[in-house]
């Protein structure tokens, strides 16, 4: 019910691909909550398919206290999953995860709806989601998106974005190739206030030069003025 061999294999090389930590295949069996996580809930969600729900929520439940991960069986989540650390990280029933997502520590994809229908997000392939970040009602998240740590999305992320800030918004849209490894330098991740106040530095300087610039020539032509009106004074004997 966990997969195959080939599976779990896959699941166990996402790890030791992404998490420079991992130092063994072994370490990475015995030690990862985060793969635990995953494959209690393969178990817990294919008994919830067979509408085993009571024992596929025990399952689940189990899972939760063994690693302080709490994915709900109903969940679909796709493969090469890395978990880091894991610990707060909460997934709702009808949350959908792609191929070779990243989620952090303390990530929550959760509803903002008490009806029985799609109300968990959808998050795409080569997903980034930073420590902390939550995104919340039945949104999409494209493929190659990252969201910022501690970010809280309550709008459609866009493939490629990078979103940041509560509530979150993108400060780049990249349509890139798909690639097999998503960036995870999120200490790269600019801050929008920062840039807003230095675009406003930026035009307020700008306005200051071309303000000097009116003054001179303003003083120019007063000087001309002067000059001229004097002129006129002197040849008029006056």
């Amino acid at each position: 019910m966990i997969g195959s061999w080939s599976r779990l294999r896959e699941d166990v090389l996402a790890i030791r691909q992404r998490d420079p930590a991992a130092r063994s295949v072994a370490e990475v069996i015995v030690c990862y909550p985060g793969l635990h996580a995953i494959w209690i809930h393969r178990l817990a969600h294919a008994l919830y398919r067979r509408r085993l729900y009571l024992l596929a929520r025990f399952v689940s439940h189990a899972g939760r206290w063994l690693t302080g991960i709490e994915i709900h069986p109903g969940a679909r989540i796709g493969r090469r999953i890395v978990i880091d650390h894991g610990m707060g990280v909460v997934i709702g029933e009808t949350a959908e995860i792609g191929d070779d997502v990243l989620l952090y520590q303390g990530v929550t994809l959760g509803g903002t709806s008490l009806e029985r229908r799609k109300r968990h997000p959808t998050v795409g392939s080569r997903v980034v989601l930073g420590v902390g970040s939550t995104v919340l009602g039945p949104i999409d998240v494209g493929d190659d998106a990252r969201v910022g740590a501690g970010a809280v999305v309550t709008r459609p992320v866009e493939a490629g974005a990078v979103v940041v800030g509560v509530p979150a918004h993108p400060i780049t849209l990249r349509r890139l190739v798909p690639i097999p490894m998503p960036n995870l330098e999120h200490a790269d991740l600019p801050d929008p206030v920062v840039d807003a106040v230095r675009i406003l530095l930026e035009r307020v300087e700008r306005l200051e030069a071309e303000l000097h610039t009116l003054r001179g020539q303003q003083h120019s032509h007063d000087g001309e003025g002067d000059a001229l009106e004097s002129l006129v004074r002197d040849s008029t004997g006056g």
